[in-house]
């Protein structure tokens, strides 16, 4: 009785603090009131289970998961069913309370919870809140300071899986750390046997590439290797390879969309998706896999498809003093990298980087991502956040001409200059993000 009058408590407590928040503009308000909710209600997020009539979907990974939970989510609302999702990314278990503590109402329910988690943070979620299916995406280098090295990573997202004995998991085969989460549980793969390009950027990149090792130790070796440790692989001393996929796909890459030929049960169904590059190819694949899952058709998925608008700086399309405006969240190696090889040369580009907490303190990954990408820029290339002479450094090594760069560390009259004259590219960092959201 005591732990219901505290979550109801806590909820109405929620809408207060939210209230007051919109009222003095002080923050986005995506983690605040999931945090006060959780000191008054400690078991809030393990009494809104339920709340979900059908199922928990997480989504987890290094990059796309925003991405990917969004278009799930987007999914299965097109095909009506009632959804709870935290849209806006803040994926810590303030986060996800924050969510539920604004949505949630004594008789009403969601059919479908889909929640973007940390990785670090996801076994905490699941000290309080068991989910059905875990989407992975990816495990890439990424903020060293917090996560240390891949397998600390891989770990944390082990111990979670652990926690959930009935978890259905829809792995990335193309992925080999990633591959080996089914040692436990029932697991469906996706990934690409093909892929093809049909644009006019460099498909290819400078970054470098880690070598990655089989667990028997022997270097892992590669048929088809499409970016960073993402491919066919297979290791020579063990026969480790590379899982058959149960929804495996062919991929073309254009400009601005891909076509995703993807097999379900033998049967090849094509997908149209209208978001740049290959990385945002797998994060469409990884949905249209959970929608297979599900028992979604191709009609049910392609209209959900076809009116999926990009959320908050991932491959998002803005007007920005009256001139279009595409914002691309960069954070380490392998994510800038993929998006810098889709960067509009003719647009002026401003990158901003911070160094806080959320963006990682260690802000080394910008000189093993491929910068050199933007040696052809047509126009100015501002750079602005805390860390903005550090990224002018960055990009004069990188072989850009001085006289293009411009340093502007305040991030709001970095964006004016720039998209005052004319189509911008803005690539910021997780914090600066945030900044671009609540300014603009």
């Amino acid at each position: 009785m005591i732990k219901k009058i505290e979550f109801y408590l806590s909820l109405i407590i929620a809408r207060g603090a939210y209230l007051g928040i919109k009222l003095l503009n002080r923050t986005s308000g995506t983690s605040f009131v999931g945090m006060l909710t959780l000191k008054i209600c400690p078991d809030f997020l393990g009494q809104c289970s339920k709340y979900i009539n059908k199922k928990i979907i997480t989504v987890t990974g290094t990059n796309g998961k925003s991405t990917t939970s969004g278009l799930i989510a987007h999914i299965l609302e097109t095909a009506n069913q009632k959804v709870i999702h935290n849209l806006k990314g803040a994926n810590m278990l303030t986060g996800v309370a924050n969510v539920f503590a604004l949505s949630i109402k004594p008789l009403r329910r969601f059919d479908y919870a889909v929640i973007e988690s940390d990785e670090a943070y996801l076994t905490k979620l699941y000290d309080y809140m068991k989910s059905d299916y875990l989407v992975v995406t990816n495990l890439f280098r990424d903020q060293l300071d917090r996560y240390g090295e891949l397998n600390t990573t891989a770990n944390f997202i082990k111990d979670a899986i652990d926690k959930n004995p009935d978890l259905k998991l829809i792995l990335n085969a193309d992925d080999p750390i990633v591959a080996t989460f089914n040692r436990t549980k029932y697991a469906v793969f996706y990934g690409f046997e093909s892929v093809e390009y049909d644009c006019s950027y460099e498909h290819k990149s400078n970054a470098p590439s880690e070598v990655f090792n089989c667990s028997c130790g022997t270097p892992l070796e590669y048929t088809k290797q499409f970016f960073a440790q993402e491919g066919h692989y297979f290791c020579n001393h063990c026969g480790c390879k590379r899982p058959k996929c149960n929804y495996p796909a062919d991929v073309k890459v254009f400009n601005d969309y891909s076509i995703i030929t993807v097999k379900n049960r033998d049967i090849p169904i094509e997908f149209k998706v209208n978001l740049a590059g290959l990385y945002n190819a797998y994060n469409a694949l990884a949905a249209i896999a959970l929608g297979f899952e599900r028992g979604l058709n191709q009609e049910e998925i392609q209209k959900a498809l076809d009116s999926y608008h990009a959320i908050f700086g991932r491959t998002e399309k803005r007007i920005i003093n009256g001139n279009p405006a595409i914002i691309q969240l960069i954070k380490n190696p392998t994510g800038a990298s993929e998006v810098l090889k889709t960067v509009d040369l003719n647009s002026n580009i401003v990158i901003a980087i911070n160094d806080n907490y959320a963006d990682g303190r260690d802000i080394s990954w910008l000189w093993d991502s491929d910068f050199e990408q933007l040696k052809e820029a047509k126009k100015l290339v501002i750079t602005s956040g805390t860390r903005a002479n550090d990224m002018a450094l960055r990009l004069k090594y990188a072989g850009i001409p001085q006289e293009k760069i411009v340093i502007e560390s305040n991030i709001k009259k970095a964006i004016d200059k720039a998209t005052m004259q004319g189509k911008t590219t803005i690539l910021p960092s997780y914090t600066a993000l945030l900044k671009i959201a609540r300014d603009k």
